[in-house]
């Protein structure tokens, strides 16, 4: 059981927290054992949109497997923010020294900068306030134009509905890209990774469409991508003709058929392989080719793609 509890303050954003909790939420929903909470140091807490929220005053038992989130605030300047107690400040540092991860969204950022959380580390927030916050906190390396940060343990994001993308990296991190597409798609948002950087796999880089039909093909090939799925079996399984699912396929994926789509995956998991001193020859198998004929073309295209 994964415990995830929000730390909020008065002039919370609602997105920030929401977004967010709607991931986590979702994740719960689709079988995987999240629990959510919110603390904070009132019963009641009055959103910056004006809609009050209630949370609790004390601290659920936490283990290295939880995850706090700060969602930001409402304020003109960091240092003009909401007071924060010693107690919630000396918990989300505690919580990080026993193993757990703490995450901040937005303005929330300062939050982790008041716990020490952010000394020596990369870091992000709203841009609004990303020259206030490194001014603030000197030996923090506020980095500047990405979607989220990670440093050991220590993760923020920037601006309101960056803490989707946060969430979002996180399932993948810990279930798998392919479930973070699968909730992507639920909440009917663009998987992303940071701004800055191509999606590193296939699986999220290629799920940045809303074609239902399409995302359906690409959780069956998501699942079995080793085995053999012939295009007819596959257009039969979501609903549509041969030549359908290939014109939806490609126009939503820039390009790629599903046979590409399945050889990308292979690829991408043959490479992981590979990289771990498994062999050609093994790894080729491990990913469904008869031989390893084919992945060394593949491997030999993509080179020369990259090059």
């Amino acid at each position: 059981m994964s415990h995830i509890v929000f730390f909020l303050v008065p002039g919370v954003h609602l997105l920030d927290l929401a977004g967010p909790a709607q991931v986590f939420s979702t994740a719960a929903g689709l079988g995987h054992p999240y629990t959510l909470t919110y603390v904070a140091e009132q019963t009641l807490v009055t959103t910056a949109q004006g809609l009050p929220v209630t949370a609790r005053l004390d601290w659920p038992d936490l283990g290295p497997d939880d995850l706090i989130v700060v969602p930001g605030w409402r304020a003109v300047t960091l240092a003009g923010g909401p007071a924060i107690g010693a107690p919630a400040l000396r918990a989300l540092a505690e919580h990080r020294a026993r193993g757990g991860t703490v995450a901040s969204v937005c303005a929330g950022a300062e939050a982790l900068g008041r716990a020490g959380l952010l000394d020596g580390r990369r870091c992000t927030t709203h841009h609004d306030v990303q020259d206030e916050l490194a001014r603030r906190y000197p030996r923090a390396e506020v980095v500047r134009d990405v979607l989220y940060t990670t440093d050991d343990r220590v993760v923020t994001s920037a601006g309101i509905a960056s803490g989707i993308d946060l969430a979002l990296h996180l399932v993948a991190g810990r279930h798998g890209p392919a479930v973070a597409a699968r909730i992507a798609r639920e909440m009917v948002v663009y998987t992303r990774r940071n701004g800055h950087e191509a999606q590193a796999s296939a699986m999220l880089r290629h799920r940045s469409h809303l074609d239902d039909t399409v995302h359906r093909a690409q959780d069956l090939l998501d699942a079995r991508f080793d085995r053999s799925l012939p295009l007819p079996d596959l257009a039969a399984a979501v609903g549509v003709s041969e030549r359908t699912l290939t014109r939806l396929f490609t126009r939503a994926t820039g390009g790629l058929t599903p046979l590409r789509y399945q050889q990308a995956l292979r690829l991408e998991r043959a490479e992981h392989l590979i990289g771990h001193g498994t062999t050609i020859e093994a790894a080729a198998r491990a990913v469904g080719f008869e031989d390893a004929r084919m992945l060394r073309r593949l491997r030999a295209r993509e080179n020369a793609t990259a090059s």
